[in-house]
């Protein structure tokens, strides 16, 4: 049961990630246009809210791998595990300083993308130690079909042409195109989703909105 939680949880995450960092990247500059104007949408500000649409995906992923990870260690595991976030701590600070004398605002966000990828694969390995002898293969929720790749790789592109074309200073008719167009690629992107992932919708519907619904009935 826990196998197959956690399985389900990472792919909820991956998906959710995902569709923030395909999307974002497209409606970055919009959605800090329609906020601050061109003083935000045309400066940096689109590309640091690209690269934390990223780092928002591996935040994700971390959050459950590590979750589990540390739920299922012993005390000696964790106290050889909280020297390696020492190290990791010393790896982000060098990392943070010379990614943000080279890139500014925008290498901060990288390094934490970095750590946060490298916490990532330690957890990942440790999991898939943890579940080796075992007929469970909880990781296989990182792992989505060919069908959602391309997918994903069809509305990137596509959304990022029409930010290209239609945004953002070329008046709210090409606004709306822009927005209609992400709309209906992320219809598409959830299509391919229920069509390909009945396992994960089953377990949304069971586990979180039946629970919604009875505390609504409550």
């Amino acid at each position: 049961m826990a196998a197959t939680v956690l399985e389900l949880l990472l792919k909820l995450v991956l998906l959710i990630g995902l569709t923030i960092t395909f999307f974002g990247y497209a409606y970055s500059q919009l959605a800090l246009d329609l906020y601050g104007g061109s003083m935000l949408s045309l400066g940096s500000g689109p590309s640091l809210l690209r690269c934390y649409s990223l780092y928002v995906l591996l935040l994700a992923i971390n959050g459950v791998t590590e979750c589990f990870t540390f739920a299922s260690m012993c005390k000696e595991e964790v106290d050889r595990y909280n020297f390696v976030m020492l190290a990791l701590s010393f790896l982000f600070l060098c990392m943070s300083y010379f990614l943000t004398h080279w890139q500014g605002s925008i290498g901060f966000i990288l390094a934490n993308c970095f750590n946060m990828g490298i916490r990532i694969t330690h957890s990942v390995h440790y999991i898939y130690r943890y579940f080796e002898e075992s007929p469970y293969r909880p990781l296989k929720g990182l792992l989505i079909s060919p069908l959602l790749i391309f997918v994903y790789a069809v509305s990137g592109m596509v959304t990022t042409t029409s930010e290209v074309f239609l945004c953002c200073d070329k008046g709210w008719m090409a606004r709306l195109s822009h927005v209609a167009v992400g709309a209906l690629c992320f219809i598409a992107t959830l299509a391919a989703i229920f069509f390909t992932e009945t396992k994960l919708i089953h377990f949304v519907k069971t586990h979180f909105l039946s629970k919604y619904t009875k505390e609504g009935i409550k």
